[in-house]
């Protein structure tokens, strides 16, 4: 996802970058330009939050999102698979469904042990302990048999 996320906003790997997306979305697409940036947006920062494994669950949303319109609004009419041969005048939805099922994964199950997500959530988890005070700790020495 980042990759082609990049190509949208920076113009790498042979992207139009953002003016050039942002034309395309508003004239080719008849989007408006506020859902034309959100949806660059959400490709560009949900596939970052993805790598980083920050706000996992609201990035694979985002970018769920992202892929259901395209396939809606651009590969619906090209069926489903991709264009391997270069004989269809565009793509197919099935990168688009793996890339759906993947995320829906990711909404529910949440982020891996390696994200920042796990680490808040350990770190938080960690802070609502309850703690030893004290008055308990000297309670319980005061038990003790000797």
């Amino acid at each position: 996802m980042f990759a082609h996320a990049a190509q949208k906003v920076f113009g790498w790997f042979g992207g139009p970058g953002f003016r050039g997306t942002l034309g395309y979305c508003r004239e080719a697409m008849e989007l408006p330009t506020p859902v034309a940036v959100l949806a660059i947006a959400a490709e560009f920062f949900g596939s970052v939050g993805l790598i980083l494994g920050f706000f996992t669950r609201v990035a694979a949303l985002a970018i769920a999102l992202v892929m259901l319109f395209a396939i809606v609004l651009v590969h619906l009419r090209f069926g489903l698979f991709a264009n391997w041969f270069g004989n269809k005048d565009g793509e197919g939805f099935e990168y688009h469904l793996l890339v759906i099922t993947v995320a829906i994964v990711l909404v529910i199950r949440g982020a891996g042990p390696l994200s920042f997500d796990y680490r808040i959530a350990s770190k938080a988890e960690a802070a609502a302990a309850p703690q030893e005070d004290a008055a308990t700790v000297l309670l319980f020495v005061r038990s003790l048999p000797f």
